[in-house]
């Protein structure tokens, strides 16, 4: 899973340097003690319960608004850099294949990192464009297995070209304010969802997957079967 980490500042000083004898046990046993129940604490559904661990999901608080309110709706969160979330397209493009009743499928490309944006902007144009379903796999090919940067817009163009699209039509695609306006919900999509990392999914607002909480590519896609059965459910789609 490529992850997104914060780096806090160095700028804090050691308040104390030497403790001893009592103040020094007192100090150990108030650690341990903080660090036995810390698991116990949840921040804002960041923190996955035990039981929606063990289930490879990790409840998202409060839930998120959803864009389709008839049907249950499955949002993947990915970048074309990304060397897990190529690993992972044969099994989300297998599950999307056979995809549940009354359950639609979105992908969503945010620049986590700003170093994502090109990739983010190829992702929407292609989208915009009409060519997102044979784009996206071009796109991974080119990169994972082909070994190209594609960092450059012209290439990305080149690319979509093979696909029917001029090559200025394309990069004027990525800089237009559509592309950016989805680049902007995408963000808003996945700070409010507390996606840090890629490959990651939610599940009608309710329910976030990744490798991290499912163990595994098929663990991930057994987490997605069973919180939208457990959404279908909820919404009388059964």
């Amino acid at each position: 899973m490529t992850t997104i980490i914060s780096q806090q500042s160095n700028s804090e000083s050691m308040l104390v340097k030497t403790l001893r004898g009592g103040v020094l046990t007192a100090l150990f046993a108030g650690f341990f003690t903080l660090l036995m129940t810390a698991g116990t604490i949840g921040t804002d559904g960041l923190t996955p319960t035990s039981a929606a661990a063990q289930q490879g999901y990790e409840e998202i608080k409060p839930a998120q608004n959803t864009t389709d309110q008839e049907n249950v709706e499955v949002l993947e969160f990915f970048w074309f850099g990304c060397p897990h979330c190529f690993a992972f397209e044969p099994s989300i493009d297998d599950w999307a294949a056979n995809i549940p009743e009354n359950t639609v499928f979105i992908r969503e490309a945010p620049p986590l990192n700003p170093s994502w944006e090109t990739h983010s902007q190829a992702f929407y144009a292609s989208e915009i464009l009409g060519i997102s379903e044979k784009f996206v796999p071009a796109m991974f090919n080119a990169i994972h297995k082909e070994k190209k940067r594609m960092r450059k817009p012209s290439d990305i163009a080149k690319l979509a070209a093979t696909f029917g699209v001029e090559e200025k039509a394309f990069t004027d695609a990525m800089k237009s304010f559509g592309v950016q306006t989805r680049m902007n919900r995408a963000m808003q999509l996945a700070r409010g969802a507390g996606i840090t990392g890629v490959p990651s999914l939610t599940v009608n607002g309710k329910y976030r997957i990744s490798s991290g909480s499912a163990g595994s590519h098929e663990g991930m896609i057994a987490a997605i079967n069973q919180t939208v059965a457990t959404e279908k459910k909820a919404m009388g789609l059964e």
